[in-house]
């Protein structure tokens, strides 16, 4: 059984000779003193933390899962001792402002750190991960004593967070919300109603857990102009900042899943529970937003960890594993069989799971830039940083965890039979995958924001400067086979955003009729443009005679396979975007039973 190694030869390069992430620090007066030496060391020892201790706990976390006992959880065996060095460590603090406890390093760095923990252990992950999108809300939207009392415990990783939205009848429409928040005599709030799906809700890990909850004030009107914000910790806080009595929110039961059985997904009970608004009244959703951004990109790197897990763990297997004769001439001849990684189909999966990989990382490693200019930039580069990564979103979070779901299925098919069973770990990576398209906004709803809210509504605005750049790319790169036909996506892109918003404004259902496969186009077009730079990239260093040039080369044959195997689905999706409302709607809601 293959154990987890951190793939991070290929993050320098994505860092470092891809995405030139140097010179991108240099340019942020914030970020100026982070260079390759430290990037390089954080995460080589986050690296060592990930393949020693997360790792090791996956498979028996898994197989543990957690357990509820009277609104008590405990997590699996070395869960807790887990998070306790992972706090000692100060990963917590990472990219968090010096002023609340943090080390005040770019956000980039610890995008790279959870995609080495949602490999290593992706149900370890969500108990931290969801802090960081709490704690960002706090930082944004909450008022100095709020954030000097939760956000720097939070900072240092001694109090997690979470996020409070679902109910048991209202999901994505939070229009239909019922939470209620009703004002005590001192200012604060008491909350009520049932949250559900709530991730690292209530467990052991931590001291104390800092619920970010949506809820309605008495006086607000009705619908999502009606949602106001609320912090509710677990433990109220003593003056001092410590931890006083337990607040009236307590955890019902936890949910019995798919996958990610060791994360506890919690049913959330608020009984007049004390909370503090944060940010206006009934702008709630709003504010929320910026938690919801930063969880989508999270679970859109849940996409490229399982694709890098599935594709670790396919490879050890196929090299090793003896199954028939290649077609093309014995291979190992000094055994009964060949390895099936000289079987064309097995290379077919291989590269697929190479190419979704290590393209999700770039995108992620591009987006990461973005976040640093929106948090370090000026007002003119935080702008257009913002504008880049509200367009990319979407796309990041459904397309790579819809590719991601490929990689980790293309796992178990790799194993054969082995594969079915729980010993090799395939298994448990697509069932631990399934959810990364679900929560957060399914795929359906992130390509209704893309296509809809952002595409439609701004009349294609949103898209220009990332397809413009894309296009001066192909300009500076004119002859190069694999740029001519990122040119020609490029514009069928744009060609396809045109022909159906023509389309919705004749049958508003032709959005919601092409959005997912508009979306999925998008995909392919973006890690277009990745792989052919990263050819690009690649092709220059052996012409300069620098470093491995067997990781070059094969940078390149994955950028080919990716042109040749993988982009041609974009034809397909552009048959079907076109296709029409109308073989989906003509049907009775009555005729579907027949």
């Amino acid at each position: 059984m293959a154990d987890y190694k951190a793939p991070l030869r290929d993050m320098q390069f994505t860092l470092f000779e891809l995405l030139d992430y140097e010179q991108h620090w240099q340019g942020i007066s914030k970020y100026e003193d982070t260079g390759v030496d430290i990037a390089t060391a954080i995460i080589d020892e986050s690296a060592k933390f990930c393949e020693n201790v997360l790792a090791p706990l996956n498979q028996s976390g898994d197989a543990e899962g957690c357990k509820w006992d009277d609104g008590v959880v405990t997590t699996p065996k070395g869960f807790k001792e887990a998070y306790s060095q992972f706090v000692e460590a100060g990963w917590p603090s990472l990219s968090h402002a010096v002023e609340h406890g943090g080390q005040g390093l770019p956000p980039s760095l610890g995008i790279f750190l959870n995609e080495m923990i949602g490999s290593a252990n992706w149900s370890w992950g969500m108990y931290p991960g969801l802090s960081h999108g709490a704690m960002n809300t706090v930082s944004e939207h909450g008022t100095e004593e709020q954030k000097d009392v939760y956000l720097t415990k939070m900072v240092s990783g001694e109090w997690t967070g979470t996020m409070c939205l679902t109910e048991p009848h209202c999901g994505t429409d939070l229009g239909m919300l019922r939470t209620k928040a009703e004002l005590n005599a001192d200012g604060s709030y008491a909350i009520s109603g049932t949250k559900i799906f709530i991730s690292a809700g209530e467990h052991d890990m931590a001291d104390n857990i800092v619920h970010i909850v949506l809820a309605r004030l008495p006086d607000a009107p009705a619908g999502t102009k009606g949602i106001s914000l609320f912090i509710v910790p677990k433990f109220n806080v003593t003056e001092d900042g410590g931890v006083g009595e337990r607040n009236g929110v307590t955890c019902g039961s936890i949910e019995h899943k798919m996958g990610i059985k060791a994360s506890a997904t919690c049913v959330m009970n608020f009984d007049s529970a004390k909370g503090f608004l944060i940010g206006p009244p009934n702008r709630g959703l709003n504010c929320m937003f910026t938690f919801m951004n930063t969880a989508r990109l999270g679970t859109a790197m849940q996409g490229v960890s399982h694709a890098e897990l599935g594709f670790q763990k396919s490879l050890d297997y196929a090299r090793d594993r003896l199954q028939m004769r290649s077609l093309s001439g014995v291979k190992n001849p000094e055994g009964p069989a060949d390895p099936i990684i000289v079987h064309p189909d097995v290379r077919r999966m291989l590269l697929t799971q190479k190419a979704f990989a290590e393209g999700g990382r770039m995108l992620m490693g591009y987006c990461g830039k973005l976040v640093d200019q929106i948090e370090g930039g000026n007002e003119e580069e935080a702008k257009i940083a913002d504008d880049k990564l509200s367009y990319l979103t979407p796309i990041a979070k459904a397309f790579l965890t819809e590719v991601g779901y490929e990689a980790a299925n293309h796992g178990v098919q790799c194993f054969g039979g082995h594969g079915f069973i729980s010993e090799w770990g395939a298994e448990q990576n697509v069932r631990d995958c399934r959810i990364s398209m679900l929560y957060e906004g399914t795929t359906g709803i992130q390509a209704l924001d893309l296509l809809g809210r952002k595409v439609l509504m701004t009349q294609g605005e949103i898209m220009k400067p990332f397809t413009k750049e894309i296009h001066k790319f192909c300009q500076a790169n004119e002859g190069n086979p694999l740029v001519a036909k990122l040119v020609e996506a490029n514009k069928q892109l744009g060609d396809l955003t045109m022909k159906v918003g023509m389309a919705a404004m004749e049958n508003p259902d032709e959005v919601g009729s092409a959005s997912v496969d508009y979306c999925m186009f998008s995909g392919y077009v973006v890690l277009a443009y990745f792989w052919a730079l990263a050819a690009v990239r690649a092709q220059a260093a052996l012409d300069e005679g620098r470093g491995d040039a067997a990781f070059y080369t094969a940078k390149i044959q994955t950028a080919n396979f990716y042109f040749a195997r993988i982009l041609p689905r974009t034809e397909s999706l552009a048959t079907t975007m076109l296709s029409g409302a109308d073989s989906l709607m003509d049907m009775d809601v009555e005729s579907f039973a027949f």
